[in-house]
C-alpha cells in the first residue's frame, strides 16, 4: 500500500491502471482531494508511486502494512467473512450508521451484513463518508487509536468540524466505560 499526496482521486486511478500490468492495484482508501490511499500487488503499487511522482504528486509514500487492505486480493479473507456473516443474525442498529464502503447511512442488521462484507474488497470512502455527516449536523469527531492521520484530514478539510484526536483510555475517560466498551 502506498500514500499519495497532491494528485486528485482520478489522476491516482489512472496511475494505478497504468501501474497494474496484469497486477492489482487499485485506490483503496479515498481520504480527500489530495489524499489517496492505494493496494494491490506491492511491484504494481510500487510502479504507481513512480508514476504518480511523474505526474506531479506532493508526496508518494509506501505504507509498511501487514496485507494489502481494501483491494481485490483480499477476496478470499472476504469469502470467509462472508461465509460467518450469513451464518449471525445481526440485529437492527440502534442508531444510524454511516458505512465507509458505500458513504450511506444506514440502519439494518442486514445491511450492516452486506456493507461489512463488501468493505473487504472496496475502498474506504472516508472523505464521502464524512462529508455526509456534516451535511447531517454532526461537528464532533473522535479518532480512537495511535494515530492521528484521520483527525488531520478532518482539522484541514473545514473549520465546522471540531475535531478531536486522542487514544481509547482519553474516549472511556470522556464519554465513560459503558459508551467505549460498546463498540
Amino acid at each position: 500500500m502506498a500514500a499519495i499526496m497532491g494528485l486528485s482521486p482520478a489522476v491516482v486511478m489512472d496511475a494505478c491502471k497504468r501501474a497494474a500490468d496484469g497486477e492489482v492495484c487499485s485506490p483503496a482508501n479515498l481520504n480527500s482531494p489530495e489524499q489517496t490511499v492505494i493496494s494491490g500487488h506491492a511491484s504494481a503499487v510500487k510502479r504507481a508511486v513512480e508514476i504518480a511522482s511523474q505526474s506531479g504528486a506532493k508526496r508518494a509514500v509506501i505504507l509498511a502494512v501487514s496485507a494489502p487492505f481494501h483491494c481485490a486480493l483480499m477476496m478470499p479473507a472476504q469469502e470467509r467473512l462472508e461465509k460467518d456473516l450469513r451464518n449471525s443474525q445481526l440485529s437492527n442498529l440502534q442508531m444510524p450508521l454511516v458505512t465507509n464502503v458505500d458513504a450511506d447511512t444506514i440502519t439494518t442488521g442486514d445491511e450492516a451484513r452486506e456493507a461489512l462484507i463488501r468493505q473487504v474488497t472496496m475502498p474506504v470512502r472516508w472523505e464521502e463518508s464524512m462529508r455526509l455527516l456534516i451535511d447531517e449536523g454532526v461537528d464532533t469527531f473522535v479518532e480512537v487509536g495511535p494515530g492521528r492521520v484521520l483527525w488531520l484530514a478532518a482539522a484541514d478539510r473545514t473549520q465546522r468540524w471540531r475535531a478531536q484526536c486522542g487514544r481509547r483510555e482519553e474516549f472511556v475517560d470522556h464519554y465513560g466505560q459503558n459508551r467505549a466498551s460498546s463498540r
